[in-house]
C-alpha cells in the first residue's frame, strides 16, 4: 500500500531543522511511504543540502509562503494565512494527494484550520484529540486531550467510539474496553454529564467498562480512555509533570556523594531500560480524530526522535483505514440508537 504523507515543515518549536531530517529518516525506513515537504522552498532544500538528500520521485517540495507562529490566535492563523505551510499541508490532504498531514505547529491554529477545511466525518460534532500513553500493561489511548473543553453526553459517547476505532484499527485489536474518566467508579458519582456518558455508553454496543478513575490510566485497567478536553489536558500535564521530577529526584540522588554515582554507574543498565520504557518521544503524535482526513498533531518541542513517531502514527493510521472504519461504526451507531427509540415508543 502506498501511502503520501503532507509534512507542515514550518512547524514545531525548532521547525525544518527537525521536520526534515525527520522526513528523511522515515522515508528510508518505510518503503511504502512518499513524503511531500510543505513549506518555504529557500529553508527546506538547505536543509537537504545539509543532508546530501535530494529530491526524489518519493520526496518532493511543495511550496507555501507563510508560516503560523506559535503563539498566533488560531481565528487570525485561519483568516489571514491562507498559503501558511499548515494550510497548505491539509489542503493536501483534503485534495487526496495525500492521506495524512503531520505539524508540530500551533495547536489552536491547526484544529481550527483542519476543522474548516476538511469538515467532520457525519455523526461527529466535534474532533477530539487522541494521545497513546504507557501503561503498566502496555499503553492506552486517551481522548479528548484539549480540543473540547466543554462536552456533552453525546460528545463523549462519539470519543469513546472513535477511541474504540482507532485502537481496532491501528492494533488489530477486536472489541477494545473504553473507561470513563470520573471520580469514582461508582455510577453516582461524577456530574450529570458524566452520568449521562455512561449510561450512553453502556448501551451504545460498545464494550464499555465502566467509569475508572485517574490511577487506572498508568494501569492500563483499559484500552481507551474517555474525558473531556479540560479534564485529559490537565491529566496529560499533571502526569508529564510528575514524570519530569522523578526524573529530576533520581539524578539529584545518585549525584549525592561517590558512593550514589557509583551505584548509579552499576545501575545503568537498568535505568537506560526503563528511560526507554517511559520515553514520552516514543509516544509522540496526537491523532485529531472525527475529520474527513488523517491529521497529526507533534508536540511542538518535539526532537527528531519524537517526529518521526509522529510520522509513524499518521502512516499507521492510513494503513489501518481508520477514517472508513469511524464512518462506519458512527453510521451502526446511529441506527442502533434510532432503532432503540423506535422500540422504547412502541412499547410506550
Amino acid at each position: 500500500m502506498n501511502i503520501t504523507m503532507a509534512i507542515d515543515c514550518m512547524g514545531g518549536d525548532y521547525g525544518p531543522h527537525v521536520t526534515v531530517p525527520s522526513a528523511v529518516k522515515y522515508l528510508h525506513s518505510d518503503p511504502e511511504v512518499d513524503i511531500i515537504l510543505v513549506g518555504i522552498p529557500d529553508v527546506i532544500e538547505a536543509e537537504l543540502r545539509a543532508l546530501n538528500m535530494p529530491l526524489s520521485p518519493r520526496m518532493r517540495l511543495h511550496a507555501a509562503s507563510e508560516v503560523v507562529g506559535m503563539d498566533e490566535p488560531p481565528a487570525l492563523a485561519l483568516r489571514s494565512k491562507k498559503d501558511s505551510s499548515m494550510r497548505v499541508a491539509i489542503n493536501l490532504v483534503k485534495s487526496g494527494e495525500a492521506q495524512a498531514c503531520i505539524s508540530a505547529g500551533n495547536t489552536g491554529a491547526l484544529l481550527a484550520t483542519s476543522r474548516f477545511v476538511l469538515k467532520t466525518i457525519e455523526g461527529i460534532d466535534r474532533p477530539a484529540l487522541a494521545v497513546v500513553l504507557p501503561t503498566i500493561k502496555g499503553h492506552t489511548y486517551i481522548l479528548d486531550l484539549g480540543a473540547n473543553v466543554n462536552c456533552t453526553a453525546e460528545h463523549l459517547l462519539q470519543f469513546g467510539m472513535m477511541g474504540a476505532t482507532l485502537v481496532s484499527s491501528v492494533e488489530n485489536k477486536k472489541d477494545p474496553s473504553i473507561g470513563l474518566l470520573n471520580i469514582g467508579e461508582e455510577d453516582i458519582k461524577g456530574n450529570e454529564v458524566v452520568k449521562q456518558a455512561a449510561e450512553l455508553l453502556r448501551d451504545s454496543g460498545l464494550n464499555f467498562y465502566g467509569n475508572i478513575e485517574g490511577n487506572d490510566i498508568y494501569k492500563g485497567t483499559t484500552d481507551v480512555v474517555v474525558c473531556d478536553g479540560f479534564v485529559g489536558n490537565v491529566a496529560l500535564k499533571t502526569s508529564e509533570g510528575v514524570a519530569q521530577m522523578l526524573a529530576t529526584f533520581l539524578r539529584q540522588e545518585f549525584k549525592r556523594n561517590l558512593f550514589t554515582r557509583f551505584a548509579g554507574l552499576v545501575a545503568l543498565p537498568v535505568i537506560s531500560a526503563f528511560k526507554r520504557r517511559v520515553d514520552h518521544r516514543e509516544y509522540n503524535g496526537a491523532s485529531l480524530l472525527g475529520l474527513r482526513g488523517i491529521v497529526i498533531k507533534s508536540h511542538g518541542s518535539a526532537d527528531k526522535h519524537a517526529f518521526c513517531a509522529a510520522i509513524k502514527r499518521g502512516a499507521e493510521e492510513v494503513r489501518g483505514g481508520m477514517l472508513g472504519h469511524i464512518s462506519k461504526h458512527i453510521a451502526e451507531l446511529q441506527h442502533n440508537t434510532q432503532k432503540s427509540k423506535f422500540n422504547s415508543a412502541t412499547v410506550e
